[in-house]
């Protein structure tokens, strides 16, 4: 998922998912896929410019999504969905609710769906099992708990990230090698991919009395997987680390080899976040405290291709030995990261409950420790937080219809990326390829927002934001080995301001269009080092960040009849600090239509629907991949030249169309 919100990437985004901390604990990539099906989903809500103090968060400076699961049906029923379309899309879901079970007061429900697409460009086919589930009981007066299950495992490909040079010679074609004898290393079974999930919660209300409750969230989650690439090996020598490890015992002669560079990796994240509420009169105060506990091994491995191309185990089973009997490795890392935070919160209302004033403070200390297990590098690295993050808003409701509010909020983000802890070495030279990062400063970031609300047949939302963010944290791709890796980027300071309109109309003759823009003012508050120099990038426009953004939408539905069409315009945004080279701006368009049945014998709401994804638009850049200081050679601030390097973009996807046929029953 690529999301983004005021110039704020989805890195300083909270993500919950019925309560429970979604995102990467580590880097903090949203994978919505991992948690419930679209079918579902009960609600999905974007609160902009600050998070639920009581959330089991601390980097939600640019706001929080919210995503809840739908509650079973309290009668046995069920619902099918079928999906077929553009790029051999075939797509199958069941979902069945037990309703009420006896007398016990539960009722539950499963689902399962599978899913398979080839790539929209280059060769490969993804494929997706998903299951999820739910169960709820409810009791006394206004108590009630659940227990949730997601799972998920996909399967995919790597799509190749071009240059800007790629993309101006070769377009949507920069891809990786659809045949194994004309693209050796570059093969693109070579890339396979896989991240499956297994997420479990029990979100738990109390109403203890009238005026006291608790709200308590134990959780687990468990991500495992592996990242793979294709590289070339010399087989006449190797090191593991900095230790000479001879030749590699691998089965062909030649003087190097074809392989996959496979990265594997298991995380495990498991938690408690508890609040007590004391609701009187005019106040509701809350006090609480989550505590996580994450570990994530990650190991490297070489395994060699044979004469088709193929490898005996894309997950390591069958690894690369050298001739000290040792597995080819660049790093094999363990990682553990304790989290603790306590919070209180108060909430005030006034006249009539048309003032509301919130007040809120959250401690939030982490603790890391990282090994690394290769002979030669450090061995342990550890890293200690502690970070105070304030909140306040204010609302006042100045008619029925009309409100004005103000906030401010605070986040920080530590450094993201396994291996920002860890040495690694050149498996061909025995030299250190990356030295282990110490004292990284964690990213902090204060945002402020004044706005106007009118809810009527015109609902309107205006507002002003300013943030701005010490030591900003950015997450780049970088490759080791053509397997892409997560690396993160110290950006110093940056400011960034702007406005933000929205504008919808209530159903009016079964037609509600809809409108929005924003304006963003994002710039780099430093000079930022390069090499033994400082690249002269302050007052720069920030990466990532286009200057206008808007949207339209028309939406209609007459009960049986219903689509809609939304357009979305981004403004061009820069890939260099330096800001030499940028993606154009871009317009995406998408259209739904459908037809709502009456029900007919045991079928529910059949429906038909048809889908269109970005008309007129066959690929276009969406965002940068890896992040660069200057495209350009570049002189420093004290004088040196500082050689160009190559940023790397995403490809947006092109048309497609999906019939998909549904009923409930």
């Amino acid at each position: 998922m690529s999301l983004s919100v005021r110039g704020l990437t989805q890195f300083e985004l909270g993500y919950t998912y019925e309560g429970i901390p979604a995102a990467d604990p580590l880097n903090f990539f949203i994978f919505t896929g991992t948690t419930a099906d679209n079918e579902n989903i009960q609600s999905l809500s974007l609160a902009q410019g600050s998070a639920d103090i009581s959330a089991p968060l601390y980097n939600a400076v640019g706001g929080q999504l919210s995503e809840t699961l739908r509650d079973p049906a309290r009668h046995f029923g069920g619902f099918v969905n079928l999906a077929y379309g553009s790029y051999g899309l075939n797509r199958e879901f069941v979902r069945v609710d037990t309703g009420t079970i006896g007398h016990s007061g539960i009722r539950s429900f499963v689902s399962f769906s599978y899913e398979g697409a080839d790539n929209w460009r280059g060769s490969g086919r993804n494929t997706r099992y998903h299951v999820d589930a739910k169960a709820v009981k409810e009791w006394g007066k206004g108590s009630h708990s659940a227990f949730v299950l997601s799972y998920n495992s996909p399967t995919g490909y790597y799509l190749q990230t071009p240059s800007m040079a790629q993309w101006k010679a070769l377009g949507t074609k920069a891809n990786y090698a659809s045949d194994f004898h004309k693209g050796g290393s570059s093969y693109y079974r070579f890339q396979e991919n896989q991240r499956n999930s297994l997420i479990l919660g029990a979100p738990t209300h109390f109403r203890l009395t009238d005026s006291i409750s608790v709200d308590t969230t134990p959780y687990y989650n468990y991500f495992w997987g592996y990242g793979d690439g294709g590289t070339t090996l010399p087989t006449g020598y190797s090191y593991v680390g900095n230790q000479n490890t001879g030749p590699l015992q691998v089965n062909s002669q030649a003087s190097s080899i074809i392989a996959a560079a496979i990265d594997t990796f298991h995380e495990r994240h498991g938690g408690l976040n508890s609040a007590i509420h004391w609701k009187t009169k005019h106040n509701t105060l809350s006090v609480g405290y989550w505590y996580s506990y994450y570990t994530q091994q990650e190991h490297s491995y070489y395994a060699e291709a044979d004469g088709q191309g193929r490898i005996a185990s894309m997950i390591g089973d069958y690894p690369i030995y050298t001739a000290a009997g040792l597995p080819l490795s660049r790093y094999n890392i363990n990682f553990v990261q304790q989290t603790n935070a306590i919070y209180i919160h108060d909430e005030f209302k006034a006249f009539h409950d048309r003032l509301t004033i919130e007040a809120g403070f959250k401690e939030a200390m982490v603790s890391r420790m990282s090994t690394q297990l290769v002979p030669g590098a450090n061995y342990k690295t550890t890293a200690n937080y502690a970070e105070p993050l304030p909140q306040f808003s204010a609302s006042f409701q100045i008619t029925p219809h009309d409100q004005v509010y103000i906030n401010g909020s605070t986040a920080f983000r530590a450094p993201s990326s396994i291996l920002t802890m860890a040495d690694y070495f050149s498996t061909t030279t025995g030299k250190l390829a990356h030295s282990r990062a110490t004292n990284l400063s964690p990213e902090y970031s204060i945002g402020e927002e004044i706005g106007y609300r009118h809810y009527g047949l015109v609902s309107v939302s205006a507002a002003l934001f300013n943030y701005n963010l010490t030591n900003r944290q950015l997450n780049s791709t970088v490759y080791l080995n053509g397997v892409p890796t997560t690396a993160s980027i110290n950006a110093g300071g940056q400011t960034s301001r702007g406005a933000s309109l929205e504008l919808g109309l209530r159903p009016w003759h079964h037609f509600s269009p809809y409108l929005s823009g924003q304006y963003l003012h994002a710039t780099i508050d430093n000079n930022l080092a390069s090499g033994g120099d400082l690249l002269p990038t302050r007052g720069k426009i920030a990466v990532n960040t286009p200057t206008f953004s808007g949207a339209i939408g028309l939406a209609y539905d007459n009960g049986h009849m219903f689509g809609n069409f939304n357009l979305n315009y981004i403004g061009s945004q820069y890939a260099t600090f330096m800001n030499d080279q940028k993606i154009p701006s871009y317009m995406t368009a998408n259209v739904t239509l459908g037809y709502r049945f009456e029900n007919y014998h045991f079928l529910k709401h059949p429906q038909i629907q048809l889908n269109l994804v970005n008309l007129g638009n066959n690929g276009y850049l969406s965002g940068a991949s890896s992040l660069v200081g200057n495209a350009k050679a570049t002189r420093g601030v004290y004088g040196s030249t500082i050689a160009a390097q190559t940023p790397l973009y995403y490809i947006g996807g092109g048309f497609a169309g999906v019939v998909s046929i549904s009923s409930g029953f």
